[in-house]
């Protein structure tokens, strides 16, 4: 059997404030089309399907043309949710789906109830784990703690590797969270499954070794692809989601199983839109520099090494870089620190004074003569005569 593994379509996400929709349906449908060249007969999505638990109708018709695309492409779907996912909306399509060979799996009951596919050699059976949250799970398996993630796969994988026993089967385990030694994949589009504090302490990693056991695990959340070990890979995000993920590869892992199991897989490269890059520079470099012509059609991050803050600078990127997206300033520069008395610069000073003080502050250069004239003007228009 041969398996594509994908995960955190994230339909319906922007980018910098730009939509994504038609670049992601792009690469979905370039999926579709290796699927059908690689004669591939089972996609698995590991969750975050959609960005939002309201998806927009835009983003619910692009999701159906990928499903339909798929079908066309003669490969069954087995598909879970993932945090950012409403697991009841995505559900309401199981019923009918499930006609058309999507196998839709939301619910933390279903995780015994297992999509079974069969190929020349015997049935492959699939379990899938939607985002699991453990505060929500204490009525449901009150026989375990459920304190962390942690806990949460454990008890799901438990039960999993239970049900795969009574059965003559190979199994194949989509799971929707974050697993230890992924932490180098992960990266600032992602939003972290638990509170910053607990975290950054490791309680909510999953063990690796929690998903022993089983043939492959299709892991999502990660936005990065990574292999922790040959059985258990996340395949990342189809489309680049943060300027963090800046030349991270696109794609996903084909899978095959022969009659003992993982007989092996293999990264496959999906097109990128339009490729992220990072420009640094002064303005006028950026906006001269041939050696930057490559940018003109792709998403920009410019990093402007000027002293002073430039006038409309993003504008001006922009006539150049249409796309340009996001911009940031690492060469003004400031003096004083942590340590400046405010109160001690203000004091007794005048209007233009105090002006001048937080000016050579924050950008090193007090008003010039133009700028002195300026403000002066504004000032005596702005006065208020508090004695009258």
């Amino acid at each position: 059997m041969r398996i594509w593994h994908t995960s955190d379509w994230h339909i319906g996400r922007t980018f910098h404030g730009h939509s994504t929709l038609d670049a992601l349906e792009e690469v979905l449908t370039a999926m579709a089309g290796e699927v059908a060249r690689r004669g591939v007969d089972v996609v698995v999505a590991a969750g975050d399907v959609y960005d939002s638990a309201t998806p927009s109708a835009d983003a619910i018709a692009l999701f159906n043309r990928a499903l339909l695309r798929l079908h066309d492409a003669g490969a069954q779907v087995v598909v879970t949710a993932g945090n950012h996912d409403s697991a009841t909306r995505l559900g309401t399509m199981s019923d009918f789906a499930k006609a058309a060979g999507v196998h839709v799996i939301t619910r933390p009951e279903q995780i015994t109830e297992p999509v079974v596919i069969d190929d020349e050699h015997g049935p492959v059976r699939f379990y899938g784990i939607p985002f699991l949250e453990p505060a929500r799970l204490r009525h449901l398996w009150d026989a375990t703690p459920m304190r962390s993630q942690a806990d949460a796969l454990g008890e799901a994988m438990r039960q999993i590797r239970a049900d795969a026993a009574r059965h003559d089967a190979r199994t194949v385990v989509l799971a929707h969270t974050f697993v230890a030694g992924a932490e180098g994949e992960s990266c600032e589009s992602e939003r972290s499954i638990v509170a910053t504090d607990v975290a950054v302490g490791g309680v909510d990693r999953v063990p690796v070794n929690a998903f022993d056991g089983v043939d492959y695990v299709a892991l999502g959340h990660i936005h990065g692809r990574s292999e922790l070990a040959p059985h258990l890979r996340y395949s990342g995000a189809p489309l680049h989601l943060s300027f963090s993920e800046e030349g991270k590869p696109r794609g996903g892992w084909l899978v095959d199983l022969d009659a003992g199991g993982l007989a092996g897989a293999e990264w496959v490269d999906l097109p990128v839109p339009r490729p992220l890059t990072t420009l640094t520079g002064t303005l006028d470099e950026l906006l001269t520099d041939a050696a930057h012509t490559d940018a003109e059609s792709q998403w920009v991050r410019a990093r402007l090494t000027d002293a002073t803050r430039q006038r409309d600078a993003m504008r001006r990127l922009q006539e150049r870089f249409p796309h340009c997206a996001h911009l940031e300033w690492t060469g003004l520069t400031v003096t004083g620190g942590g340590g400046v008395d405010y109160r001690a610069l203000t004091q007794g000073k005048s209007d233009l004074e105090v002006v001048d003080s937080f000016l050579s502050i924050t950008r090193g250069a007090g008003l010039s003569d133009d700028e002195r004239a300026i403000i002066a003007e504004v000032v005596d228009e702005a006065r208020v005569d508090v004695t009258a």
